[in-house]
């Protein structure tokens, strides 16, 4: 079973070019200056969050490269477990969730009106048994997706969007 999402990770994850970050690095290993030209952001930006995603344990360090007399580092998300939120930490899972919002605005103002798409969304009440197998099949595709991800632009690669959040809620 996965690790708790610890309270620091929650709220470094809780920022949208942080997640920007993360879905480029889950294709390809880059560095501050390779990140800052694919997301368009400046240099300095992309450093200082790497630097916060790579404290919070979210990225590896997979290469270290001599440029310019100087030591650039590649960066990785290689991912290890599914994010919980089993903790008291409301206004973190609040952060969260609105990066995750902000996040899908973004990408659907990049959606190919002709290209393939599913959406569904969802509040009802689940058996116990049809609730895991929906949790698990969540698990399945987040593994497939980050398993299969290729560097930017590859060919005949597709740019695809997924945010996935599954949550029991209050009984009220």
């Amino acid at each position: 079973m996965p690790e708790k999402t610890s309270l620091v990770e929650l709220r470094v994850l809780a920022h949208p070019l942080r997640l920007r970050i993360l879905s480029l690095l889950t294709g390809a290993a880059m560095s501050a200056a390779e990140a800052a030209r694919e997301l368009r952001e400046t240099q300095a930006n992309v450093s200082y969050h790497l630097r916060r995603l790579h404290e919070a344990g979210l990225l590896d360090v997979v290469e270290e490269v001599r440029i310019h007399g100087g030591l650039a580092k590649r960066y990785r998300h290689i991912p290890r477990d599914t994010p919980r939120w089993d903790h008291d930490d409301h206004e973190g899972e609040q952060l969260f969730a609105s990066a995750l919002a902000g996040e899908l605005r973004r990408r659907t103002t990049h959606r190919l009106p002709t290209g393939r798409s599913a959406v569904t969304d969802a509040e009802v009440w689940l058996d116990p048994a049809d609730w895991e197998r929906a949790v698990q099949l969540a698990n399945d595709l987040g593994d497939l997706l980050h398993s299969a991800a290729l560097p930017p632009r590859a060919d005949d690669a597709r740019r695809v969007s997924a945010t996935i959040a599954l949550f029991e809620m209050e009984r009220s």
